[in-house]
């Protein structure tokens, strides 16, 4: 740990939501190369390539924590937005250094790029966790329907489709029909206001991960799984969504969710996607392009995650 370590970034100073260049003390923050290690750290060294996902910090000692599930402790520090037990506030990582505790670091695989790497740390555990702990890896073949193609949903395609499932893509319109099928590798598409074809596809799916975070119906999404199949939630609407009851007790199907992953199992997916060769689809910029990038994130139109590269863009005046 390297307190007051002076940084240098870009923040959101009001609540205009604009960012502009920033100086500030940080002790925490997403890819990058570590400059210095502690005296007692033995996993990384001067020189490694490492990345810092959605947490850096928890309590270490509870139950969660002690099954190497730290992203379900009731004292769980978030990399933005949150504070560290010594009231330290986290700016997040838009900017030109980081301090972190070593058991939050990752070490990121040969051969993953770092650009088209980073977003594995939110978006690719986010996927991967539910695919294990939901049995959906357990045997090839299972059908599984993703619901929303976004950052999540193009990368839930590639991470299934390398655990050896059949995937539908699930959306409200064909738009990227041709993208999903030819360039992400998805069996089908299914549109949800063709009213045969999803009359065709009703009790098909053994899984649906639902990625969507506009309010939605669950009600043709509960439609197209079998007998116990099971609903994946994912996505985070800001308003509650009506929970259908007669389908799930008809069908036997449960409804569950899943909120990233612990350390150990984000670090077996950066591992696994590696070996795989998958990677998030990606538009990189400089940070200078950061509120235009913001504005354009609001309306939905990036395929699929912008990427800041710092490095390049940070010179401190």
């Amino acid at each position: 740990m390297v307190d007051g370590h002076k940084a240098f970034g870009w923040a959101a100073k009001d609540k205009s939501g604009v960012l502009s260049p920033f100086h500030f003390s940080r002790r925490h923050e997403i890819v990058g190369i570590a400059t210095k290690v502690g005296k007692n750290v033995t996993k990384f060294k001067e020189g490694d390539r490492v990345g810092v996902g959605v947490i850096i910090g928890s309590c270490q000692s509870c139950e969660s924590c002690n099954q190497d599930l730290e992203n379900y402790c009731s004292k769980l520090v978030f990399t933005y937005n949150s504070r560290s037990s010594d009231g330290t506030r986290n700016q997040g990582g838009y900017s030109d250094v980081i301090v972190v505790d070593h058991r939050f670091v990752l070490r990121f695989p040969d051969g993953l790029p770092s650009d088209a790497g980073a977003p594995l740390l939110c978006a690719g555990i986010t996927v991967y966790s539910p695919m294990k702990y939901y049995g959906m890896t357990e045997d090839s073949g299972k059908h599984l329907g993703v619901s929303g193609l976004g950052g999540l949903g193009h990368i839930a395609v590639k991470i299934g489709k390398a655990f050896g499932l059949r995937v539908t893509v699930i959306s409200r319109s064909s738009e990227k029909e041709r993208e999903a099928i030819d360039r992400l590798g998805a069996d089908a598409f299914l549109v949800t206001t063709d009213s045969q074809k999803m009359k065709d596809a009703v009790g098909t799916m053994d899984f649906i991960m639902d990625t969507v975070s506009a309010e939605h119906s669950l009600l043709p999404l509960f439609s197209l799984l079998n007998v116990n199949g099971k609903l994946v939630m994912l996505g985070l609407p800001e308003k509650p969504l009506e929970l259908p009851i007669f389908p799930l007790v008809s069908g036997r199907k449960m409804v569950g969710g899943s909120q990233i992953g612990g350390m150990k199992e984000t670090q077996e997916m950066l591992e696994f996607c590696a070996k795989h060769n998958i990677v998030s689809d990606i538009e990189l910029i400089k940070m200078s392009d950061i509120n235009s990038a913001m504005d354009r994130l609001a309306r939905s139109d990036v395929r699929y995650r912008f990427v800041i590269d710092v490095a390049n863009s940070l010179s401190p005046a």
